[in-house]
């Protein structure tokens, strides 16, 4: 989660929304990103996403069953959905997100019996996330 902590901070950097996260496979870190859909203007910018993408190049197929995701915000439904479909172990988040969040917050997508069920843990290093967070807000509004 602290690499997935400095991906946030490397968006903050780029004037976007600090989330960064992490795909681990078989224990080792194999992609990274954070945040780029405000400086890409694609709506599928969001760090686990394409953590995931880059993920898949390296494994060299679409499915993730042996990968985790470590990411600083609770998914979105798109994201969350991504992971079902690609087939993800596991994902741990930070902070949750009330307004968008699908495991835990607004849905618990991760929950509903689809054909792959991913495992989740929420709240792992969330003051850290959410400190990140409310900093880069409260900078946008000044």
């Amino acid at each position: 989660m602290n690499v997935a902590l400095e991906e946030a901070e490397a968006a903050v950097k780029n004037h976007e929304v600090p989330v960064g996260a992490v795909v681990v496979y078989k224990g080792k870190i194999i992609a990274k990103a954070h945040n780029t859909r405000e400086h890409s203007n694609q709506f599928h910018g969001h760090a686990e996403f394409l953590a995931m993408l880059k993920a898949q190049e390296v494994i060299g197929d679409w499915r993730l069953e042996d990968c985790d995701i470590y990411v600083t915000l609770e998914p979105c439904s798109m994201c969350a959905g991504a992971m079902i479909q690609a087939r993800v172990n596991s994902v741990y988040y930070g902070a949750t997100d009330l307004k968008a969040g699908a495991i835990e917050s607004k849905i618990a997508l991760l929950d509903v019996p689809f054909n792959h069920q991913v495992t989740y843990c929420g709240g792992i290093l969330a003051s850290e996330s959410q400190k990140k967070l409310k900093q880069f807000f409260k900078e946008l509004r000044t």
